[in-house]
C-alpha cells in the first residue's frame, strides 16, 4: 500500500519503518530539512532498540524515502497519517499548530481519494478539526476530492515501540466510514494474523481511549508513589507490599513500581492535557489533578533525602548520578527525574557527575558545557571522588554493581536509590547508608 507519514519524529518514524518492514511504499515528510538529510544519509535521530536496523533495510529495498518536499508526500499516500509533535503549551494544553499545519497542506494539495490518519496524541474532537480545516481548503481552490479522516492513535513504549507495533496488544480505529475502515484493516493486515487485534469505534471514543490509558498507567505510578511515602512512615517496605498487591488479579504486577516518579514525553503531557480538556468543558477531573501533583512533588523525592542526609549543606558536594533518561533503552530526557535532581542540586551549589548508556549527548544538549556537570564514559568515572551515589534510571547495567568498587570510589558509601534496585538488609550488611523510596525507615 501507499502511505505517507508526516513527522519524522518517535512514532512518525517507528511508523514509518514498521509499515515499510511488512513491504509498503512509505515516504515520510518533515519539515525538517537537516533531519531530512541525516535520515538520507542513514543517520537515526532517535535511540530505539531495532529501529535503526528497520530504516536501513527499508531504504536499501526502495520501500521508504525521505523527502520535505509536501507536494510529493501528499500526492504518494492512499493513507496518510499526521504524526506531527502535539507539545503542550504553557497551560498544558496540547499544541495543535502543527496538526492543522499538516492538514491545511493536504487539504491544498490533495486530488485524490485518501484516509487521514490522526496518529499523534491529540485531544477529543482534534479530527473534527483536521476534518473541518481539510475541507476548507479544497473548498478555497473549489475541489470535491473525498476524503475521511480517521483516529488511530498510538500504543508505543519507548524502549520497545518496535516490537510494540510489530506485535501490538490492540489496533484501534476510529471512523463512521466503512470505506476508511476497509483500508485500514488492510493496512495492518500483517500485524493481525495470530487473532483480530482491531476495535472499531466512533472517532472521539478512539482519541479518548489513548488518553484514558496513559492517564491510568500515570495514576497507578502516582498512588505506588503515595503508598511508598506512608510506608516511609509508619516502617513498611513498599517492595513487599507491592508483592502483596500484585498477587491480586485484578491488580497485577504492571505499573506498580514506587520510585522518584515518572517522565518522558507522553505520561506528564497527556495527564495535564487531559486536565485541561476537563477544565474546558468545566469539569474538575480530581484524580488527574492528584496524579500531576504527586508525581511533581515525587521527583523532588530524591533531593530532598540528600539534602537531608547532608544537612543542607551541600554546596561544594558531588553527586553521582547513574541515569538521565526518563527510562531505559531510550535517550529521552523530556521530564525526566533525573533533570529535577540536577537542577535542584546545581541550584543548592553541588556538582554532578553523571552517566547514562546512551543519553549523555541528549544531557549535553540540553545543558551546554558547564563547570557543574561531568558528563562521564562509564559508571565507574561517575563514582570518582562523589560524595554519595543517586540511582535515578534502571537500567539494567546497575542492577548488580561491584559494591566493593562502588565503596572504593565514593568518598563515603552512601547511595540514594530512586528506582528501588537493592535490598535494604544486604546494603546495611556490606556498610553502606542506603536510602530508597518507601522501603521502611530510611538510611538502613
Amino acid at each position: 500500500m501507499k502511505v505517507t507519514i508526516y513527522g519524522s519524529g518517535y512514532v512518525g518514524l517507528v511508523t514509518a519503518a514498521c509499515l515499510a518492514e511488512v513491504g509498503n511504499r512509505v515516504v515520510c515528510m518533515d519539515i525538517d530539512e537537516d533531519k531530512i538529510a541525516a535520515l538520507r544519509g542513514g543517520r537515526i535521530p532517535i535511540h530505539e532498540p531495532g529501529l535503526d536496523h528497520l530504516v536501513l533495510d527499508s531504504m536499501e529495498g526502495g520501500r521508504i524515502v525521505f523527502t520535505s518536499d509536501p507536494r510529493e508526500a501528499i500526492a504518494h499516500g492512499d493513507i496518510q497519517f499526521i504524526a506531527v509533535g502535539t507539545p503542550p503549551d504553557e497551560d498544558g494544553t496540547a499544541d495543535l499548530s502543527y496538526v492543522t499545519a499538516v492538514a491545511r497542506s493536504i487539504g491544498a494539495h490533495l486530488d485524490k481519494y485518501a484516509v487521514v490518519v490522526d496518529k499523534s496524541t491529540v485531544p477529543v474532537g482534534t479530527a473534527d478539526k483536521v476534518r473541518e480545516v481539510i475541507a476548507g481548503e479544497l473548498a478555497a481552490r473549489g475541489s470535491d476530492t473525498r476524503f475521511d479522516v480517521v483516529s488511530n492513535p498510538e500504543f508505543l513504549k519507548e524502549g520497545s515501540a518496535v516490537n510494540d507495533f510489530m506485535r501490538p496488544d490492540r489496533i484501534i480505529v476510529g471512523s463512521d466510514s466503512e470505506e476508511a475502515v476497509a483500508l485500514m484493516r488492510e493496512l495492518y493486515a500483517p500485524f493481525n494474523r495470530n487473532h483480530d487485534r482491531v476495535m472499531i469505534m466512533d472517532v472521539r471514543s478512539a482519541e479518548l481511549t489513548k488518553y484514558a490509558a496513559n492517564c491510568m498507567l500515570a495514576t497507578k505510578i502516582s498512588f505506588m508513589n503515595e503508598m511508598a511515602n506512608l510506608a516511609e512512615r509508619l516502617g513498611a517496605d513498599i517492595e513487599q507490599v507491592r508483592i502483596g498487591m500484585g498477587t491480586d488479579p485484578r491488580i497485577g504486577y504492571h505499573f506498580i513500581y514506587a520510585g522518584c516518579g515518572y517522565g518522558g514525553s507522553c505520561f506528564p503531557k497527556d495527564v495535564q492535557a487531559l486536565e485541561r480538556t476537563a477544565d474546558d468543558i468545566g469539569f474538575e477531573a480530581r484524580i488527574l489533578k492528584a496524579v500531576e501533583g504527586v508525581n511533581h512533588r515525587q521527583k523532588h523525592r530524591l533531593f530532598e533525602l540528600i539534602s537531608q542526609h547532608f544537612d543542607g549543606q551541600l554546596d561544594g558536594r558531588t553527586l553521582a548520578l547513574w541515569g538521565l533518561a526518563f527510562k531505559p533503552n531510550t535517550d529521552d530526557m523530556r521530564e525526566a527525574p533525573s533533570r529535577v535532581l540536577m537542577e535542584a542540586l546545581w541550584q543548592a551549589g553541588a556538582r554532578v557527575q553523571a552517566y547514562d548508556p546512551v543519553a549523555n549527548d541528549e544531557a549535553r544538549r540540553i545543558y551546554g558545557e558547564r563547570d557543574d556537570l561531568r558528563l562521564c564514559a562509564s559508571a565507574e568515572e561517575a563514582l570518582e571522588g562523589a560524595d554519595a551515589l543517586s540511582v535515578v534510571t534502571e537500567w539494567s547495567q546497575f542492577r548488580s554493581p561491584d559494591f566493593d568498587m562502588v565503596r572504593e570510589y565514593l568518598k563515603a558509601p552512601v547511595i540514594f536509590d530512586g528506582r528501588n534496585l537493592f535490598e535494604p538488609k544486604r546494603m546495611r550488611d556490606r556498610g553502606f547508608v542506603y536510602y530508597a523510596i518507601g522501603r521502611g525507615a530510611q538510611a538502613a
